[in-house]
This record gives structure tokens, sequence and C-alpha cells, in this order.
């Protein structure tokens, strides 16, 4: 096993918090959902929001070596940097694009979303001198978000079929309750895309690529794999859980075993001996019940450690979980260590992922906080530096 740094890491590390993100772990769970949908469908491998996290040079790096054929960004600002560190695999903008970059995209050689007139033909017009440009018409089919409603397709068809330089490759959606089994939109959903698709196929207009599933859909339903896929979480261990009824149902992962990429870790900065009684952190919203030892943890709500994990979070110290206490600040967080034995500062404390036998998800986080595993990796900042394991 080896591991390397980013740039950021090459200066005097004074804070003793990192993430580690294992790149073997990225690449198996690929694998593992190129398995579950089968040698048919295409997997564009989403590495959106710098990789939820993760790190998108990196992670698409590893991605590509496994042999993704498609990544999938929000735009070009985050395609760019993709290019520019050599990475060739095809690059779907999924949200399309601003007026100005249509010389960019084509330079770069991107494949964007369009759903609107006036964006397919700046991008014919930035295209002029090639025949064939590629581009993914995404529709809406009930969403609300972007995407060509379905009483403008025609129109977007007609400029579509005059667009000389451009040819329409794909055809997409995007579905609001994937993770929800019983969920009614779903089905309207797919109604509303099957006819979208014979409304293209009547416009003489065949697209050979068909996509909708995201990591939840790429999970629990098999009617929506088509012939492209767009799991994003699922790459970095993570899905939704599913409902049905409005109530939690047992996991649907048994055919994807997916693995956690990252481990967030920082180090005991402080032990403090604490009498009873004593109140700790902003608004003294803890009070000590007996004499306690408290760890001061040099990570805090501005690395993206979560303010709503204030003494209800755990953390994992010589492989004991121990508890939060007190309101996380900005670059500080308290621990109860108390109770384990040996603790002493320097020691490694696991914020989010495992530890021998013990683990802190971002499901777990992200329960406490009323949020979403995406958002807890999300969230993550800048200042807390990614190291690679191979």
């Amino acid at each position: 096993m080896s591991t390397f740094a980013t740039p950021a890491e090459t200066r005097i590390a004074t804070r003793p918090t990192w993430a580690e993100v294992s790149l073997s772990k990225l690449r198996q769970n690929f694998r593992a959902v190129e398995r579950h949908v089968g040698n048919a469908v295409t997997v564009c491998a989403v590495v959106k929001a710098d990789a939820y996290g993760h790190g998108a040079v990196e992670c698409s790096r590893a991605i590509e070596q496994e042999g993704a054929s498609w990544l999938g960004v929000t735009s070009l600002d985050e395609a760019i940097p993709l290019r520019e560190a050599g990475i060739h695999t095809r690059i779907l903008l999924m949200t399309g694009f601003w007026r100005g970059e249509e010389p960019e995209i084509v330079r770069l050689r991107l494949t964007p979303t369009v759903w609107e007139a006036g964006q397919i033909e700046s991008l014919n017009f930035a295209a002029r001198g090639i025949s064939d440009f590629p581009v993914h018409l995404k529709v809406d089919t009930g969403m609300g978000r972007l995407g060509a409603a379905m009483e403008d397709l025609p129109a977007v068809c007609k400029v579509l079929k005059a667009s000389s330089h451009l040819v329409l490759e794909g055809i997409s959606t995007h579905l609001a309750s994937s993770e929800v089994l019983d969920a009614v939109s779903v089905k309207q959903q797919l109604q509303r895309f099957a006819q979208a698709r014979m409304l293209l196929s009547d416009a003489g207009f065949n697209p050979p690529l068909v996509h909708a599933a995201n990591t939840s859909a790429v999970i629990a339903r098999s009617e929506v794999l088509y012939n492209m896929v767009r799991p994003g979480i699922a790459l970095y261990g993570y899905h939704l859980p599913f409902e049905r009824d409005g109530k939690e149902v047992a996991d649907q992962t048994t055919e994807l075993d997916l693995a956690p990429v990252l481990n967030w870790k920082t180090r005991i900065l402080s032990l403090r001996k604490m009498p009873a009684n004593q109140a700790l952190g902003y608004g003294g919203t803890y009070v000590t019940k007996s004499n306690a030892t408290i760890a001061v943890l040099p990570v805090g709500y501005a690395d993206g450690l979560n303010r709503q994990l204030s003494s209800r979070g755990r953390v994992i110290i010589r492989d004991h979980h121990a508890p939060i206490v007190g309101r996380i600040s900005m670059d500080l967080t308290l621990a109860d260590v108390t109770n384990i034995p040996s603790v002493a500062v320097g020691d490694e404390v696991v914020l989010l992922g495992s530890s021998g036998k013990l683990a802190v998800d971002a499901m777990e986080h992200a329960r406490l906080a009323n949020t979403t595993p995406y958002e807890i990796l999300c969230s993550i900042s800048k200042r807390v530096p990614r190291k690679y394991i191979c």
C-alpha cells in the first residue's frame, strides 16, 4: 500500500487533521456497479463537486485507469481541471453551460447537456467546421429543475434538426424520488420519458445513449437502467436509505458490495481534567456530571464537521467510541475520553470512517444532523488535506 499527498500537503503541516481516500476502494465500488448493471450498460461515473469531496482529479484518474468510458461533472469549471490533468475519458456536462463557454467546450471535447433552443443554436455555431459534435438532450419529466418541457420538445427537435454541426447522442432525465420504492411520481416520470423518446423517434432522432438512473435507481430500479447510468455517491461507498409506505426499508444493496472510500482523522491536541458541574464550550451547553477527562480536537465546523453533531456525535479513539461534548466550534471540538485507558496527546482520532471493529460513517452523521450523506461528504472543507491511498 502506498500513499501520496495533495499539493496542499507540501507545506509544513501545523494542524493534524486530514482525510484518507482509498483509491482501491473507489475502484472496487466502480467495478461493483459495473457488475451490477451488466455489460450492456455504460457507467458514467459522476465526479461532480470535487468527487463528492474526495478529490475529482485523483478519483477521475483512478476510475479512468479502471476502464471508465464516461465521467459526469456539473459544469465546464469542473471539467477543465480534469482535462488539464491529462484525463481523456468522455466528460458529460450534466447541467449544461453558460453562454460564452461554447468554444471551450468544443475545444476540450466535452459533451454538453442541452434543453433549450438558444443553447443548441449557440453550440452549433461554436462547432462550425465539425460535422458531428455530440450533445445529450435532457427532458424534464417531473423534477421541475432542468430539461425541456414535454410541450417544448417539438420546437427543440426542430432546432436540433437544423443544427448541421451537432449530433444527438443521448437523451436523459432525472428522477425526483428514486429511493422511494412506491413513489407514484417515478412511474409517471418514466411514462413521460417514454413519450419523449417516441416523439424524438417520430422527429427522426434515435440517440444511442439513454439514461435516467442515479445511485438509488441503479441499486433498486432495474426498469430505468436503459443503456447508461449515472452513479455518484455509490462510487464513494454510500446511498440514500430506501423507503416504502413512508418507512425506511431493509437495505437494497445485497447485490452491490459498497465500501466507504474516505476516512477523516485528526489527533488529540490537548487533554483537560475537568471537575463535576463544569460547563464546556460556547454557551456552556454541556455540563460534566462527574470528574472527566476531555480531549481537545483540532477540528471544527470550518473543516466541515457539522455543528448539529454537538453533544450528539461520536468519534473513535484507541478502539473506543468517545462522545462529542459541548458545541462544535469553528476550529475545535471536545470529546469525553474519561473511560478510554491510556489516552494521550497525539492519539489518532477517527471522525468519519472505521478503526478495527468500530465505525462512524457519513450516514450516521447525516441522521444526527438531519441531512444526507451527500452533504456530509461534500462539506469536508479544502483546509482538510486529502491523502490518497493506492
